[in-house]
């Protein structure tokens, strides 16, 4: 009974709607889905672009796309961004004119060692002058430099992509890697006893191999095909590199009121495909570190990823804290964090290029390697097409330069820990004098409360970009920063002499601005004042994208 009530019913129904149908094109009957499929395969493709970007960006790109399609606009736009590429070059593309662009017909032989020195001599004076940079104190041809200079030219030949013949340097290695360990709080109980890492070429590829090698474990642990990556916005734009070139989908957050990452905003961002969250010890924009311990057990709770920036605080931060200064837990003592980067060629003054990847396990770790077979393996069924043999490789480079791990060695055996110690001590209280300097200026405040030796300040009064160009006049090469504009120093051992110097050069800077507001001649504060206030990111990204592309 209730069958064919159910088969009457379907009947009815078919009747109802042939002969609603029937009053239709055929064609347009055939054409209706079509177009219903292809508005809403264009309605998912805008709101996945709104997920991606955010509704406010979205709307800012598709008003600015659609003014460029106006006659005349898209030309005068492309011939504004050009007029500030030149001037960033600040005459760049003059002192480009000489330059060689192919190989002499005779060799110049040891003479080209004059014609060096001649080239060095027109480099800028970066003793005790610029924001980082150059953190090894002295002057280049004596104490710690002449030592790191000797010790990489002694193995300047080397490569330890070749282990059985270069064992020296693969013994080096594996103990730069060890003793960065134990600062980063592989001996405490807390760290599982199996911290390990490898040497790379600098802060940028130490976390490009951290976010690879997060992204590759969580897709074996969880299955996460769509990897998404959560960094706060003081984060290092290393992140952004990683998740172009890795395919992450990557969220940067807002910091709270002390410029630290917001555990509680980062919460919000934490779904299935989330495989990475970032802290930073300090950030570079403020020398602030981000709170590790809640991050860490965030990371905890989801079962995710948890990496820590030491790029900077790796070599200062241990020592810092001996010598009584409140340094919040940072490392692997922390549950929770899983891989941490900590550069030696900055506050372990080796020489450039050189810094650590560091892993909680080796389980992680191996996520990491790119291992290629010449030959047909059953097991897993891979065939390569590679005939060289078995090669395999631990980070992103193939050869490498023996003479930087060399003179990484060589700079933390000769220092030892009461060498940092001592280092860290004067750049601590150099920092902070120069913090407690900025404070008496009533023109400048401090940005946040700084945990470490980076020092940055702005002006509510002032234009901070103009007291920059000022600086800049008077030879000091100061970090431009922006939300909130200011600019900021990360002191180093060249500044422990000259921070009177620095003080004095600041406050005249500041009176000159006060007194004579408006940009100085060849200054870049108009543009980075404009930069700050243009809405569209992409044009900013284009600016320096053309910028780059024009030096290089």
């Amino acid at each position: 009974m209730e069958l064919s009530s159910v088969v009457s019913s379907l009947l009815q129904f078919r009747a109802s709607a042939n002969s609603f149908l029937s009053q239709y094109e055929p064609l347009a009957l055939l054409l209706a889905p079509l177009f219903a499929l292809f508005v809403a395969s264009t309605l998912q493709s805008f709101l996945q672009v709104i997920y991606d970007n955010g509704l406010k960006a979205t709307l800012l790109g598709f008003f600015m796309n659609s003014i460029k399609l106006i006659p005349g606009v898209r030309s005068y736009i492309d011939a504004q961004k050009q007029k500030v590429v030149d001037q960033l070059n600040s005459g760049g593309k003059s002192q480009r004119d000489g330059w060689r662009t192919e190989l002499p017909s005779f060799g110049l032989g040891s003479r080209v060692i004059e014609q060096m020195k001649d080239e060095k001599g027109k480099d800028a004076n970066w003793q005790g002058k610029c924001s980082g940079t150059v953190y090894i104190g002295g002057t280049e041809s004596k104490g710690h430099f002449s030592l790191i200079n000797e010790a990489c030219s002694m193995f300047s030949h080397t490569n330890p992509l070749h282990l059985d013949v270069f064992q020296s340097v693969t013994r080096f290695e594996a103990e730069v890697v060890a003793m960065t360990a134990a600062l980063m709080g592989s001996k405490e109980k807390t760290s599982g006893g199996q911290i390990c890492g490898n040497m790379t070429s600098g802060g940028t590829e130490s976390i490009l191999l951290a976010v690879k090698s997060s992204r590759d474990y969580m897709k074996a642990k969880k299955g996460i095909t769509k990897p998404e990556m959560i960094i706060p916005e003081s984060a290092h734009s290393a992140y952004d590199k990683a998740a172009q070139y890795f395919n992450i989908k990557l969220w940067r957050v807002p910091v709270n009121k002390e410029f630290q990452a917001d555990v509680k905003e980062i919460r919000r961002y934490i779904n299935k495909n989330t495989i990475l969250i970032v802290g930073s010890a300090p950030g570079f924009p403020h020398g602030i570190i981000d709170p590790i311990e809640e991050l860490g057990a965030l990371a905890s709770r989801f079962g995710i990823c948890c990496h820590v920036d030491l790029c900077l605080g790796g070599f200062v931060l241990p020592f810092a804290r001996k010598l009584g200064y409140p340094i919040p837990p940072f490392d692997f003592s922390v549950q929770g964090v899983t891989s941490i980067s900590a550069d030696v060629h900055k506050y372990g003054l080796a020489p450039k290029g050189t810094s650590i990847v560091l892993y909680r396990n080796h389980e992680i770790r191996k996520h990491q390697f790119v291992a290629v077979l010449s030959f047909l393996f059953d097991m897993y069924d891979i065939v390569t097409e590679w005939s060289g043999g078995l090669y395999v490789s631990p980070t992103i480079a193939g050869s490498r330069p023996g003479s930087l791990i060399a003179g990484a060695w060589a700079a933390m055996m000769s220092l030892g820990a009461e060498g940092y110690l001592e280092n860290t001590k004067q750049i601590m209280e150099a920092s902070k004098a120069i913090q407690i300097g900025i404070q008496e200026m009533p023109e400048l405040f401090v940005v946040g409360r700084p945990d470490m030796t980076i020092v940055a300040f702005g002006s509510n009064t002032l234009d901070i970009f103009e007291v920059n160009d000022l600086m800049s006049s008077k030879g000091w090469h100061l970090n431009a920063l922006q939300r909130p504009n200011s600019i900021h120093i990360c002191v180093t051992l060249q500044h422990v002499p000259v921070v009177d110097d620095f003080l004095r050069d600041l406050r005249e800077s500041v009176e000159t601005v006060k007194e004579n507001p408006g940009p100085i001649s060849g200054g870049l504060a108009p543009i980075y004042g404009a930069a700050g206030k243009i809405p569209d990111r992409g044009m900013v990204q284009d600016l320096l994208v053309n910028y780059m592309d024009s030096t290089c």
